[in-house]
């Protein structure tokens, strides 16, 4: 921490009036410095190598190099480096995702105005902040099996309308393979059948970065 012992944020965000909406948010406070920003992952991590931020603020769904990515990158060259995710997303896939790839803090972006100050506080103090609704599917989903990348592509497949037929031409596999991996990810999801397994898919972020 430089500047007299002010926090120095980064703030990562592909839309500008997002940023900007941060920026008034912490021009209010005294203790905390924004002293970078970039739009996408790749921006993001030659910008961190310059100015080494002490909280990056960090949205999943970026161009190029995704959030998650971003994340892991710099903390492969500075693993004391510490993140707040910023989501629109409820989704316990992509939570768990982040969590796994470094970040302490998990915060949807309608809470910027009220949580803000407070979570970016609890995470330069090393302590992690997860909302509450995150914490609850997270928990609640804890004991599931997660989906293969491979149950996962052809999940994408069934959400944009193909048969398993054309699954199985797409991805070059047998339909009995299709069908086994359908069965599976039924089973996996607790879903009636492959409409209801794709909404729960997209609801959890199963599709996502």
């Amino acid at each position: 921490m430089l500047n007299g012992g002010k926090i120095r944020i980064m703030v990562v965000d592909d839309h500008p009036l997002l940023r900007e909406g941060i920026a008034a948010v912490l021009a209010k406070e005294e203790t905390i410095e924004l002293v970078a920003e970039a739009a996408n992952g790749q921006e993001a991590i030659e910008r961190f190598r310059s100015v080494r931020p002490d909280v990056t603020l960090m949205d999943l769904r970026l161009p190029g190099i995704n959030g998650i990515e971003a994340i892991k990158a710099i903390r492969g060259e500075f693993p004391a480096a510490r993140f707040i995710v910023l989501t629109t997303y409820l989704g316990d896939v992509q939570a768990l995702r982040a969590l796994q790839a470094g970040a302490t803090g998990y915060m949807l972006k309608t809470m910027l105005r009220t949580e803000l100050i407070d979570t970016i506080r609890t995470v330069h103090a090393g302590r992690r902040r997860i909302p509450p609704e995150i914490a609850r599917e997270l928990a609640e989903h804890v004991a599931d099996d997660s989906l293969t990348e491979r149950e996962i592509e052809i999940l994408r497949c069934v959400a944009a309308g193909a048969s398993n037929k054309i699954i199985a031409d797409q991805l070059h596999l047998s339909e009995a393979t299709v069908k086994g991996h359908m069965k599976n990810i039924l089973s996996k999801l607790g879903a009636n059948d492959r409409t209801h397994a794709v909404t729960i898919a997209m609801k959890r972020g199963f599709f996502d970065a």
